[in-house]
């Protein structure tokens, strides 16, 4: 029986990419506060995989349960209701290069239902606290590091507070010193309850940072006991 407590959970799911299946019968939970490294070779999977927790891709067999939502239920129109309860890491930055980082995050304030502007600007400003980032709301995404621009992407992955944050290889562009500062950002929101489903290529993040471990292998998951 599946635990109440679970953000996550996939049973007998089959992932696949247009026509192609790319990982089959497919079963782990995630609770509340739970982090997992998500690992594998390119091509694997881990990226189908979680495009499928996010209903970038759809989930056609089996069952899936993200933040509340049925994977396999659901409609278009449900998926910004999704992805307003998780929050989302990508490698590659995807900022509006064109405006500060504070019209960046309340961009997405404004598309996820928020009108007050005191409100905004105060979850603004605690996100950016969150990511050590307090003084950067005037700033242009351009004045800022990779590491620092990668934690502004995380800020605004908090904005909506989710339940579970997923990251692909959010520290796969980033310099081994900026990498450990990146894991100690999603350490500490981790610590403060969200749940955290991380891919990554860097086995050395495992090591320092030990944490379950989920591989995609020969079309398969399967968690790695330590």
């Amino acid at each position: 029986m599946f635990s109440t407590e679970s953000v996550l959970t996939l049973d007998h799911a089959d992932i696949y990419q247009d026509k192609k299946l790319i990982l089959g019968n497919v079963s782990f939970q995630i609770q509340k506060g739970d982090f997992a490294y998500l690992i594998g070779r390119t091509g694997s999977g881990k990226t189908s995989l979680l495009k499928t927790l996010y209903a970038d891709l759809w989930l056609q067999n089996g069952s899936g349960f993200v933040a509340g939502y049925k994977l396999e239920a659901m409609k278009p129109r449900d998926v910004p209701h999704l992805r307003r309860h998780i929050g989302i890491v990508f490698q590659d930055f995807q900022l509006f290069f064109d405006r500060t980082v504070e019209d960046n995050l309340k961009f997405v304030l404004k598309a996820t239902g928020w009108k007050n502007k005191a409100d905004m600007n105060n979850r603004i400003a605690d996100v950016l606290m969150q990511v050590g980032l307090g003084t950067a709301q005037k700033k242009m995404p351009h004045q800022l590091s990779g590491g620092e621009q990668q934690r502004v992407v995380i800020a605004r992955s908090m904005l909506n507070e989710p339940l579970i944050l997923i990251a692909d290889e959010p520290t796969g562009n980033l310099d081994p010193a900026v990498a450990d500062q990146i894991m100690k950002v999603f350490q500490a929101i981790n610590s403060a309850g969200t749940a955290v489903l991380m891919a990554t290529h860097n086995y050395d993040l495992l090591n320092k940072y030990p944490a379950r471990v989920l591989r995609c292998q020969d079309g398969q998951v399967v968690e790695l006991l330590g």
